[in-house]
């Protein structure tokens, strides 16, 4: 790292943050020395508080770190959704109930939220009329869900986030960790040269096993978000009876096993969205982060490395959100699809030029605002948490 020695950093630092120098060789031993240093070829020694930790270790730090992301960004998550789902053609207002209004209903001063027009009297309830069940951007999904739906809608789908961001970021993060660190040891001794790409591969690799194994509960939560409960007192499906209603059409079919295919509905425009997002992010992530801790030194606590990581975490996985966020609308699309059948058949290029055709470019970014509002908080507490944990557990194990 330039201006800056391995020396200076911190020796409980994570190894991404001391061992990789984007310039393409290893970081020097002394400041302002151009050569490696002799031990280069082998573990850095700013790694090995990283590596005394163990697979539950890291686990344990990212499922608490999953944990407390889940809950704080759900509602901009919950936006997020609604709005792709409006654009693909969801009503949040029910027809008949529209249908009924005549020429006899009398205008009131009654409103679902602040942007509603006017509503109407039918009979003696004020009804709504439908444009106030259109969402026009994240604010005013947020009023219409508390107005219409109640405050703790907001955080619909908790439970399959909370269900999926523990065991995602419980492999994620932990996978991410070891396979960097395998790919950095590997190059610095045979290819120096691709030692900067190691992030962006380790987060690759990491990123698809996670999607691959938690797809179904992140279908669910889709649904969950997209969809709303109209019958008044009747509590919305949860996460396993969302999965049921999923695999209930083909249950009668012969091809059982086959059919559970549906519960990865979407599996490859998560990825498409995933891989991606996790490249941009990690490439974006490390050399901030490596720069922010090296100005630390020795002197960083606790607290530093909580703002180092969450200040990178946060402008790298905004920037992330930003340049994915057409593949998340394909995803999203893909898995609020009804029809069982088609969905199984749609492929995310034809989803793509099929939103394509029907919003142009406002169709691609829908929903971009509350995506990337969410994307960068969440990754900042994630990182931060993570790495504080890995510190305090390491402060543990070398006392």
């Amino acid at each position: 790292m330039v201006g800056c020695s391995r020396g200076s950093l911190p020796t409980w630092m994570t190894a991404a943050a001391a061992r990789v120098d984007l310039s393409g060789g290893v970081t020097p031993s002394h400041q302002g020395s151009s050569s490696p240093s002799p031990s280069s070829s082998g573990p850095a020694p700013s790694a090995g508080a990283d590596q005394e930790l163990g697979m539950f270790e890291r686990a344990l730090s990212a499922a608490g770190a999953a944990f407390v992301s889940a809950i704080i960004v759900n509602p901009l998550d919950v936006a997020k959704t609604r709005l792709q789902a409006q654009a693909a053609g969801v009503l949040y207002h029910q027809p008949a109930q529209m249908a009924a209004l005549g020429p006899d209903a009398i205008l009131s001063e009654f409103r679902c939220s602040p942007s509603c027009t006017r509503g109407l009297v039918l009979g003696s309830e004020p009804v709504c009329p439908p444009d106030c069940f259109q969402y026009k951007g994240t604010l005013d999904v947020f009023l219409k869900v508390v107005r219409q739906e109640g405050f703790v809608r907001l955080w619909r789908g908790t439970n399959a986030g909370l269900a999926l961001a523990v065991p995602t970021v419980g492999i994620y993060l932990p996978c991410y960790d070891i396979f960097r660190n395998w790919i950095e040891d590997f190059t610095r001794s045979n290819a120096p040269g691709l030692t900067p790409y190691a992030p962006l591969v380790a987060g690759s690799v990491a990123r698809s096993l996670a999607c691959i194994a938690c797809s179904p509960i992140e279908l669910a939560r889709t649904r969950m978000q997209a969809y709303k409960e109209f019958r008044p007192g009747v509590k919305p499906p949860g996460m396993w009876k969302t999965l049921v209603g999923v695999i209930s059409p083909l249950a009668s079919s012969s091809q059982n096993v086959q059919n559970y295919r549906v519960l990865w509905t979407g599996v490859g425009a998560q990825l498409a969205r995933d891989v991606p997002f996790s490249a941009i992010c990690w490439s974006t992530l490390e050399p901030m982060r490596r720069k922010l801790l090296g100005l630390v030194g020795e002197e960083g606590n606790a607290a530093s490395v909580l703002g180092a990581n969450f200040a990178a975490g946060f402008v790298a996985g905004s920037l992330a959100a930003g340049a994915t966020c057409p593949l998340d609308v394909a995803k999203t699309r893909r898995q609020i699809e009804k029809d069982t059948e088609k969905a199984m058949r749609m492929t995310t290029r034809q989803t793509l030029t099929e939103i394509w055709r029907s919003g142009g470019m406002k169709g691609l970014f829908t929903g971009v605002g509350p995506r990337v509002a969410r994307a960068g908080p969440s990754v900042g507490i994630v990182i931060s948490f993570y790495e504080v944990v890995k510190y305090a557990l390491h402060q543990r194990n070398t006392s």
